[in-house]
């Protein structure tokens, strides 16, 4: 057994535990929704709380307080900002570490253990082990271009803005998507953003706990967003695809 395989990847940091929590909480969240409306107090806030954008629309009627704290999706891009500068300062050390010898600072070190980065030791045993690595690296890679480029194609597709020829906004409609993966599921955005992340997980190697973790999360994260997507839609249309499911091709 490979050194990384033991004690050390059962470890419950304080990191692989929070992401257990969000993932369990998301699972609860899902499960959730089976509950029959009258059988669960609190259960409009509740929904309130889960739901976003278009779901807020086809759920139960909204308390007024809530409708106080309602944040414009627009400021979703601070996201993007604050991850387009953190990862590019760490790319710098990244950098500074590969090319000019320059050691991580402490702080990262110390970030580094919290984040499970000691389980990234190098174990090269004969050529079978590096050819294994490679092989991990590239279908990750694959598997990383092919959804990244269909979550994009998705985004478009699903965006509900419609503009004529001289980019004036016509109507702000839902429509039903047709073809590619929307003939299977709901959400092929959802569904193509789980496989960026297994992608990066193939490319670990496996061998990431943590990032195994981060996966779970956004699994039952991603499912829940989807099935609550899923209902709207057929809410709202009654010549909804029966076949289609919500989240997972045929099965969810």
């Amino acid at each position: 057994m490979a050194p990384w395989t033991g004690a050390e990847l059962l470890a419950l940091s304080p990191l692989r535990a929070l992401w257990l929590a969000l993932a369990a909480a998301f699972l609860l969240a899902l499960l959730l929704q089976l509950v029959p409306p009258g059988l669960f107090p609190g259960y409009a806030f509740f929904q309130d709380l889960i739901r976003y954008g278009k779901t807020k629309l086809g759920g139960v009627p909204r308390p007024a307080a809530c409708r106080a704290f309602d944040v414009p999706k627009r400021y979703f891009s601070h996201f993007y900002v604050i991850a387009v500068l953190w990862n590019g300062f760490l790319l710098w050390f990244l950098v500074q570490s590969l090319f000019l010898g320059v050691p991580f600072p402490n702080w990262l070190h110390a970030l580094l253990r919290i984040l499970g980065a000691a389980q990234f030791q190098v174990y090269v045993i004969g050529k079978n082990v590096l050819m294994q690595a490679r092989w991990f690296h590239i279908l990750g890679m694959v598997m990383f271009i092919w959804s990244s480029a269909h979550q994009y194609k998705c985004h478009v597709i699903l965006g509900n803005l419609r503009r004529n020829k001289a980019g004036i906004v016509i109507h702000c409609n839902h429509r039903i998507p047709f073809g590619d993966w929307f003939e299977y599921v709901s959400s092929p955005n959802y569904l193509a953003e789980l496989m960026i992340y297994i992608s990066m997980a193939v490319t670990f190697g496996f061998y990431n706990t943590t990032w195994w973790l981060v996966v779970t999360y956004v699994f039952f994260s991603q499912a829940l967003s989807a099935f609550l997507s899923h209902k709207f839609y057929k809410s709202q249309f009654v010549s909804y695809p029966k076949h289609r499911r919500a989240f997972l091709p045929f099965l969810f």
